[in-house]
């Protein structure tokens, strides 16, 4: 399967941060994207309806009539992470990987005190992820997670040098700081495009771990485990979108870092038509 793509579905154009760093690191790999914008915001959701959509997504993706031959889906969400990876890992005959575990890993290895900070949504910070996957590996950990509604549209703007950014990221990390954590994981895939302002209020003494980043290197290790890393380029990468509107493209530049050029329109449920939801 080294000729298979790398498919990725978020609710929206957050996972084009995991993209944008699987594309740096493996340039010879072909991307195959869908962002959920017609059903987005999966974060609002109950459990059960982000599995029934990550399963869609997963579907189409992966199924009988990917658009791409897959060798790897990568769920570029932290909430369906949280909900829909078990379901989806037992269901489907290719590695799935979530972004949770990455950067629960890389927080781990960096942490010198076993006191870790989580910056993600409501609905990831309400779900206990983070702490779960932390706690698992290591019972002695202390997590100390803030909810930040404002980065999300903070990061969609691109609003990551305005004077307002600075004050929200002051709000939201005080009281981490003050619990005294050395490792930070940024837990939602919109937030490596805030890491100026973050940066710039934690200082050099406090990790940052980027969960696009380490959900890259981690898909990085498990291709090459299984020998499928691609050796040359095997096609153009393919972006897909359930609804395509101008705010998309222009979302979808800053968190790709450049055009996305052509965005296909996919009607999923007309798409996965006679087919059983995995």
């Amino acid at each position: 399967m080294q000729e298979g793509s790398i498919a990725m579905f978020d609710s929206g154009v957050g996972g084009l941060t995991v993209a944008r760093a699987l594309q740096r690191l493996l340039p010879q790999e072909t991307l195959c994207y869908l962002g959920d914008t017609a059903r987005l915001p999966y974060g609002t959701k109950s459990p059960a309806v982000v599995q029934r959509y990550a399963a869609a997504c997963a579907r189409f993706l992966c199924g009988p009539r990917a658009p791409l031959p897959a060798k790897l889906l990568l769920v570029a969400c932290n909430t369906a992470s949280a909900h829909a990876l078990p379901q989806l890992t037992a269901a489907l005959p290719l590695p799935v990987l979530g972004v949770i575990e990455p950067g629960v890993q890389a927080a781990l290895r960096c942490s010198r005190n076993r006191r870790i900070g989580v910056l993600a949504t409501a609905g990831t910070v309400d779900s206990g992820s983070y702490a779960r996957a932390l706690r698992r590996h290591d019972p002695e950990v202390q997590v100390f997670s803030a909810a930040c509604p404002l980065f999300v549209p903070l990061a969609e703007e691109n609003l990551g040098h305005h004077p307002a950014t600075a004050l929200f990221v002051a709000d939201y990390l005080q009281p981490l700081l003050l619990a005294g954590i050395d490792t930070l994981i940024l837990g939602c895939t919109h937030y490596p495009l805030l890491l100026p302002a973050l940066r710039a209020y934690v200082g050099p003494e406090i990790n940052l771990v980027d969960g696009a980043a380490a959900a890259a290197q981690t898909a990085q290790a498990l291709l090459q485990g299984r020998g499928e890393l691609a050796t040359c380029r095997g096609g153009a990468n393919r972006f897909f979108a359930t609804d395509v509107n101008d705010r998309l493209l222009r979302t979808g530049r800053a968190f790709w870092g450049a055009e996305l050029g052509h965005v296909e329109w996919v009607d999923i449920e007309a798409a996965l038509a006679g087919e059983p939801l995995i």
